[in-house]
């Protein structure tokens, strides 16, 4: 899609608050060691294995030097599993014995042995690809030893956990289920893919694993909605989400997936009672399974050419028929799909970026005593099969450059989809309770809508635009459409679709994981939280609780009995204010400690340091305040800057006080003075230059973060010469705001912070 003269004060947000933490940085190959006691641990694997019920072996677990104690291991996976080799999946508890025991958050790892992928690309490929459009695991890579014996290199998943709920769907508290087959029996999985069976959920026992404490009675509600009643299916599943999520799995030929076989993929119920997939086990993306339930082994050109609407008419694949037959979701699925083919395959970037992938790997490649492939194989398969007859594991870019000609010369690609030439809305500067007129100018187009929210944990409700000359849309049939909201107390976050008769447009293209944003100052807000209290301050019981600081900036007292606060997007009732009121310019602390018997404000839940939403309503559940936050510092707060009215940034703590400045410093650990790191200009904008200087050969990690909890590298060496050193870092990736740079080196650490400019 082409746009022009798009105004570029309207600001993109990120539905997504999370971001890499640094376990998971693909620059990173972390090492995992393990040591049991029982030297017979293999044996004692296979026989948890064999008997299928999840136990683990305890054993310690150093992760990058870091020891975790008790931790729990199990194999894990289906033909990826087999007794008779030495490099078998692992599932690591680090959290099995010991309560929040976890790695940045992280309480499970998942590590995959590379099986049926020459390359060993395909699943952190297919995650990157996935994470720009919906929601999805980090992968990275890890050398993994037991008991002093390297078993090789695997790849390490993010758990889709509560974790992954609470950073991607603003609670944890939703059903959670897993499909996968759960019968026993040879051959290649077979089955339906969200068919309805009836009430009773015994039926579903064999499709789906309950990860969650509850969650079959949604599931079966679920069901019955999207095979007995469609029209309503909009309000059980994420459409938009599962669009994104089917053009996902169809262009990659992802075959060991929910378009084929009922496996490999997640479904989480969000906060407002709609289901949303999630994808996983992505080894054999890029056509490595090839077999079709609806068509058996495929050749090189039925992969290269498997329809973007394969399954369409199977009744057994509701999870597509009910969907895309509905005209409006067809065209807007085609709409996200071409988006993908466009912004990752027409134009090569997936080829440089499995390169790329492959030589921040190729060193352990070849060291892993226990590879399933040649490393000559691992090289060829990105561009050549390796493998003859119906074993054969077809290259990457030998499916992927025919498959994107192939879908792009389709009649449904080729079809002239709707222009947005303008997108603008007035006032520039509104207000709660103000009327704010949106307007799209579209060539091409028949029908315009807005979607938006005014709650990050909301979904999005679309509302049509009119080109009739009577709603601030300029002359009728000019090709500018309007429409007006009315703004509610915290802010709007929108997107534009258009559509005619063949073919529809979004804007912007990642509509909805991306959107536009316009937002307000409003009375009362949170104005500073902290989630990870070690030694900053103490409650009136002499506890380091997690704390939530609202501020008034208003020129009147305000009553706040009846008011809610929560932590659950699901629950935005979970705690009630009692009879409390907040000064006009004052402050009120709410210690969130879920110890609602002590004296003073106390809620009934904790915050998570790895990063959740904390949601602030009024007594009819109008949501007043909140915020969406990633992984937080010890002993650091976030808070607005300016005080009351500013974005939230990393703050230096200043409980029941004015935010006076951004944080100073942060996890400054040096206990010598063997390094030093500048970095101008500050402000920034494109690019960085960095000073550093070392007193001895050290290696060197130099990374940025910011509020968010987005990790980025910036350099990393294994052994870099005493002496100073200059470098230059491109930054046009890096959002606009607050960013701390630390460089690592063996004996310390040095942080400072600098700001990019938009």
């Amino acid at each position: 899609m082409k746009t022009r003269n798009i105004l570029l004060f309207l600001l993109i947000g990120l539905i997504n608050t999370s971001f890499a933490q640094a376990f998971y940085d693909i620059e990173s190959i972390n090492n995992i060691e393990i040591t049991f006691v029982e030297s017979n641990w293999d044996y004692l694997l296979d026989q948890m294995a064999n008997a299928g019920n999840e136990e683990r072996l305890v054993g310690t677990a150093s992760i990058n030097g870091q020891v975790f104690d008790s931790v729990g291991v199990r194999y894990k996976g289906n033909s990826s599993y087999n007794p008779n080799q030495v490099k078998n999946p692992l599932n690591i508890k680090l959290d099995y014995i010991i309560n929040d025991q976890e790695i940045e958050g992280y309480g499970t790892l998942k590590l995959a042995n590379g099986f049926k992928d020459p390359s060993f690309v395909r699943e952190t490929l297919g995650y990157e690809i996935a994470r720009k459009y919906i929601p999805a695991s980090e992968a990275n890579y890890a050398n993994v030893y037991v008991n002093g014996t390297h078993l090789g290199l695997y790849t390490s998943v993010q758990d889709v956990d509560k974790f992954f709920m609470r950073n991607h769907l603003g609670g944890d508290e939703g059903a959670r289920l897993k499909g996968e087959i759960n019968t026993v029996g040879g051959g290649p999985p077979s089955g339906t893919v969200w068919k309805y069976f009836g009430n009773d959920s015994t039926d579903y026992f064999d499709y789906y694993t309950l990860e969650s404490n509850v969650g079959w009675n949604e599931l079966v509600e679920f069901l019955d909605t999207l095979s007995n009643h469609t029209d309503y299916v909009d309000q059980v599943l994420n459409i938009d989400r599962h669009l994104w999520f089917l053009a996902f799995q169809n262009l990659l030929v992802n075959l060991d997936g929910p378009i084929n076989n009922p496996q490999n993929y997640y479904i989480f119920q969000d906060g407002v009672g709609r289901f949303n997939p999630i994808p996983w086990d992505l080894n054999e993306s890029f056509g490595g399974y090839r077999n079709l339930q609806s068509g058996g082994n495929l050749n090189t050109n039925q992969l290269i050419q498997l329809s973007p609407f394969v399954n369409l008419t199977g009744s057994d694949y509701p999870i597509i028929s009910k969907i895309l037959s509905n005209d409006t979701y067809s065209k807007m699925y085609i709409a996200h799909y071409k988006t993908m083919i466009e912004e990752n395959f027409a134009n090569g970037w997936y080829e440089e970026r499995a390169l790329e992938i492959q030589g921040i790997i190729d060193a352990d490649v070849q060291a892993d005593p226990n590879k399933f492939f040649t490393y000559n194989d691992f090289l060829n398969n990105i561009n050549s099969s390796v493998g003859g007859g119906p074993m054969a594991v077809i290259g990457i870019t030998q499916l992927m450059d025919a498959r994107a000609s192939y879908l792009l010369g389709l009649d449904e690609f080729e079809a002239q989809q709707p222009e947005f030439l303008n997108i603008s809305y007035s006032p520039e500067e509104p207000s709660a309770g103000a009327e704010i007129w949106f307007n799209a100018e579209a060539d091409f187009a028949s029908q315009v809508y807005l979607s938006f929210r005014q709650s990050s944990t909301a979904a999005f409700q679309n509302t049509q635009m009119f080109d009739d000359g009577n709603h601030n849309d300029g002359a009728a049939g000019d090709g500018v459409y309007g429409i007006s909201l009315v703004a509610g107390n915290t802010g709007i976050q929108y997107y534009f679709y258009s559509e005619n008769d063949e073919a529809a447009a979004f804007m912007p293209e990642h509509a909805g994981m991306d959107y536009y944003s316009i937002s307000w100052n409003s009375d009362l807000v949170i104005n500073e939280f902290m989630a990870d209290n070690e030694t900053t301050v103490t409650d009136q019981d002499g506890d380091y609780d997690d704390w939530i600081e609202f501020y008034n900036n208003g020129t009147e007292d305000i009553a706040l009995q009846g008011f809610y606060l929560s932590d659950d997007a699901g629950d935005p009732g979970q705690w009630v204010f009692p009879d409390t009121t907040i000064a006009a310019g004052g402050y009120l602390i709410v210690w969130t400690d879920d110890e609602e018997d002590q004296e003073g404000l106390h809620a009934n839940f904790k915050l998570s340091k790895s990063g959740e939403s904390i949601l602030f309503s009024d007594a009819t559940l109008n949501i007043v305040d909140e915020i969406a936050f990633g992984q937080q510092l010890t002993d650091t707060t976030t808070g607005r800057f300016p005080n009351g009215i500013g974005d939230f940034k990393f703050m230096t703590p200043t409980f029941g006080e004015e935010n006076l400045d951004e944080i100073t410093a942060v996890n400054e650990i040096s206990q010598t003075e063997s390094a030093s790191l500048a970095a101008y200009p500050n402000p920034f904008d494109n690019h960085l230059h960095f000073v550093i200087t070392i007193e001895s050969t050290s290696s060197v990690s130099l990374r940025a973060h910011n509020i968010y909890g987005q990790i980025v590298t910036l350099k990393n060496t294994e052994a870099l010469p005493a002496g100073t050193h200059e470098l230059t870092i491109s930054t046009i990736d890096l959002p606009a705001g607050l960013w701390i740079c630390s460089l690592q080196t063996d004996a310390e650490i040095k942080t400072i912070k600098l700001l990019k400019t938009e």
